[in-house]
């Protein structure tokens, strides 16, 4: 969001020392995967991973070009069908109501379920720099190469999560709305095409936080706060806080949220993350320890830099496992995971560089 934030002290880095990090059993490269670049640098992209008729397709939605100002934030799609050379430049996502003229999003976000693709939301930038949340919902089909309109957020978000759960329900978690953050998490059901609430986020609302599922347990860590003083204005901070939830068997709207231990103390903003159900763990890659608007220079005037390291979390014994990856990125929506891989696609690297690359960020462990 285009707000000055105000930046409170990390925490102790001592914290470790309360944790079980096992160092190691990750491992980690920096090589492309075989898989070719995007068309073109793009980062704050939504992506995700659908498999259909055999086939794995990779998605980029929206996103930032490498202009990096407001005439960057683009619509485009981009689609690669595992095994071709290249990625094909796909149909744009569509904006039902056009803002002032804006199509192009930041900070949408998509999952995927059942061999169709699910973009949420986004803002859209204008030359003043306001900034307007979109509800948007479409669903993306690769074999028809289209998109079908959905019931749209009832309160639109952007700077959220998205969580699939059993090929039917996606939960959308916090998030920015306009001018704030919301606690609300919105659960969107695939089968009926409508929207039920779900028990509330526990934690600050945040934006730019990252989060992922695996079974029926979430974790969502990080992102920006609000604070709110008295006779002045308000300010933001970077929030180092993870929350775990567990969905209720009889209900998907019922949401046990307990607050865990946080890996490092210090908050990272916009990291990849996903959930793998074989490992019963989340994966948390990259991300800044300076929040920043979609420039890649912070809110406190000092450019943002890219983080090297990866969080594993444990749903089963919840521990974390900390270690490096030798790609530092930045501006991230969403993890990818093929083959064993966790891969980033598109993004910033350092020096708040644009990236058309697709990077091997971790093999999972075992």
């Amino acid at each position: 969001m285009s707000t000055s934030l105000t930046f409170h002290p990390n925490c102790s880095s001592g914290i470790f020392s309360a944790l079980a990090l096992a160092l190691g059993s990750l491992s980690f490269t920096a090589s492309a995967a075989n898989l070719p670049s995007l068309p073109e640098p793009i980062a704050n992209n939504a992506v995700t991973k659908i498999t259909a008729k055999g086939h794995d397709y990779f998605l980029s939605f929206n996103g930032l070009t490498s202009g990096k100002d407001y005439q960057a934030v683009t619509n485009k799609a981009f689609m690669l069908k595992v095994g071709d050379n290249n990625w094909q430049t796909i149909k744009p996502v569509p904006i039902e109501t056009p803002v002032n003229g804006l199509v192009g999003r930041l900070a949408s976000v998509a999952t995927s379920i059942n061999g169709k693709a699910y973009v949420f939301g986004g803002y859209t930038v204008a030359k003043d720099h306001s900034e307007v949340s979109v509800p948007d919902v479409y669903s993306f089909n690769p074999l028809s190469k289209s998109y079908r309109q959905l019931a749209p957020m009832p309160v639109p978000v952007d700077d959220s999560v998205a969580l699939p759960y059993q090929d039917r329900y996606i939960y959308l978690v916090s998030g920015w709305h306009n001018d704030g953050n919301v606690n609300l998490v919105q659960v969107y059901d695939v089968k009926n095409d409508t929207w039920q609430q779900a028990s509330p986020y526990p934690g600050r609302p945040v934006f730019g936080q990252a989060g992922a599922i695996a079974n029926n347990q979430m974790i969502v860590c990080d992102g920006v706060r609000v604070d709110v003083h008295l006779e002045k204005r308000r300010s933001y901070a970077a929030e180092p806080a993870c929350y775990l939830g567990k969905i209720g068997d009889k209900s998907p709207y019922k949401i046990d949220w307990r607050k865990v231990e946080h890996p490092t103390g210090t908050a990272r903003y916009r990291m990849a993350a996903i959930g793998d159900d074989a490992t019963n763990s989340a994966y948390f890659v990259g991300g800044s320890d300076n929040p920043y608007n979609y420039s890649g220079i912070g809110y406190n005037g000092v450019p943002s830099e890219p983080d090297s390291k990866v969080w594993q979390f444990k749903f089963s014994d919840k521990q974390w496992q900390l270690s490096n990856t030798k790609t530092a990125t930045m501006d991230h929506r969403m993890l990818v995971k093929h083959q064993g891989q966790l891969l980033t696609v598109g993004g910033m690297l350092k020096g708040q560089e644009v990236t058309d690359k697709v990077i091997v960020q971790a093999n999972l462990s075992k």
